[in-house]
């Protein structure tokens, strides 16, 4: 039997709640799951994309079915190299939809061989993003359940607080 092997990509700067959420989730329906780290530096990222590796392994340590990568280029380029059946994709609101259904359809269009799959997030984390932790804490606010403590050692770290 073949192996479900799917590519969750993102920027993960940082990785979060949320994006642990669609992991786990992503989990129960496929067999493998790989967290794609896009080395896109034009979104001129808080923290380097080994930093973001290394947070992201250390998250998912107890898992044997998920690992991290990173990738550049087209995604569905990367997704057939890594034999992936299929692209997951968290869905927060109708705005994220129309964007993702736009990659979907181009991904389709250049490989019939890889599904989309979107994935709703809960309803705890329908409004997170890395850009909102990092806008909280940037701004003082509290962020202890949004990301993992080592993601928020992480964001010390990098404010010296």
């Amino acid at each position: 039997m073949t192996k479900k092997i799917a590519v969750y990509p993102g920027s993960f700067d940082p990785i979060t709640f949320g994006h642990l959420d669609i992991i786990n989730r992503a989990l129960k329906i496929f067999d493998e799951v790989i967290i794609a780290v896009a080395r896109n530096e034009r979104k001129s990222p808080l923290f380097s994309v080994d930093e973001r590796v290394e947070l992201i392994k250390s998250v998912i340590k107890d898992s044997d079915r998920a690992r991290v990568d990173t990738f550049d280029g087209l995604l569905v380029d990367y997704a057939r190299s890594c034999r992936a059946q299929a692209i997951v994709r968290g869905l927060r609101a109708i705005s994220d939809f129309e964007y993702e259904l736009q990659m979907a359809q181009i991904n389709r269009g250049i490989s019939r061989e890889v599904e989309t799959v979107f994935l709703m997030t809960s309803v705890f984390y329908s409004f997170l993003s890395s850009s909102i932790v990092k806008e909280v804490y940037s701004l003082q606010g509290p962020i202890d359940g949004l990301v993992p403590p080592l993601v928020k050692k992480a964001l010390d770290d990098k404010f010296k607080k």
